[in-house]
């Protein structure tokens, strides 16, 4: 069962909801034969991943939500270890997905199944590991940033992009290795390496002319004659994203206005977005640049 929380929880209240709600099924928490189950599932459409980068570890405080100790989930008590360092662990791994996107993580994030996240039992929050399809030695790093899962023996959470990229999200959980990652080491080790996207500017973008430095890479969500559904659109989105929603006229003798997300300026955060924006019904998203 996977719990969504924001700092302190009753949970009593909380535990008895979502033990007779089957909320927090995960991706892998079907109760046979893996699948995700619970009402929860993958995005509508299906999605590539192959370009999705992993997260990228960086030092980042311990924060107080999501890492309440010691918590209470169906009548079993977690404590959250007071460090990460060096910490492995084998098991199964489920994911969570359609579901919980756009919800709460436990540390007050918003869930997007579209990035590389994943909820932990004990982990403290923040921290990064790295995790390993002991199947077919795919592997991928995430950012736990929230708690869970917390059906049957799953020792990790994993959001259906990262599952995708791990080659286990049709069926629905897999044997895993879980190791944490230092962002100092990880940092050393990697300065030195060639970075596809240290200059994201003179990148492609979903097939769109490479660009000039100068350039901003914008997502076109709508266009309006009425500026009033204009603004009523940039409002929907603007709780959706992190990302600045304008709206721009384009002319002033013959009125259009335009709702704008951006800029981005990470060509592939540029596809995570779209791919997210796209879920949302008659949005169709495409790339402009300013």
């Amino acid at each position: 069962m996977k719990i969504r929380f924001k700092g302190l929880f009753v949970a009593t209240l909380l535990s008895t909801f979502l033990l007779f709600h089957g909320c927090g099924g995960s991706g892998g928490t079907a109760s046979s034969g893996g699948g995700y189950g619970y009402g929860d599932g993958p995005p509508p459409k299906d999605i590539d991943v192959s370009g999705l980068p992993d997260a990228v570890p960086r030092h980042e405080p311990i924060t107080l939500a999501g890492n309440k100790s010691p918590y209470t989930v169906l009548g079993k008590t977690y404590q959250v270890m007071p460090s990460s360092k060096g910490f492995r662990q084998r098991g199964l791994a489920s994911w969570y997905g359609n579901k919980f996107h756009g919800r709460h993580t436990s540390n007050g994030e918003v869930y997007s199944m579209y990035e590389m996240t994943a909820a932990h039992k004990t982990l403290p929050i923040p921290c990064y590991v790295k995790v390993t399809n002991l199947e077919n030695g795919r592997s991928v790093i995430v950012r736990v940033n929230d708690r869970g899962p917390f059906h049957g023996d799953r020792i990790i959470d994993l959001s259906y992009a990262a599952a995708k990229k791990l080659g286990y999200s049709d069926q629905g959980t897999a044997k895993v290795e879980v190791a944490v990652i230092d962002p100092a080491d990880y940092q050393n080790n990697t300065v030195s390496s060639p970075q596809l996207a240290s200059d994201p500017a003179m990148l492609p973008v979903a097939g769109a002319k490479t660009v000039g430095r100068a350039s901003k890479a914008y997502l076109q969500v709508g266009a309006f004659n009425n500026q009033l559904a204009a603004s009523d659109l940039s409002q929907r989105l603007a709780g959706i994203t992190e990302y600045p929603v304008v709206v721009r006229q384009q002319s002033s003798s013959q009125p259009l206005f335009k709702v704008l997300v951006g800029p981005v300026t990470d060509h592939l955060k540029l596809f995570d977005l779209k791919a997210m924006l796209g879920q949302i019904d008659n949005i169709s998203p495409f790339v402009v640049y300013d």
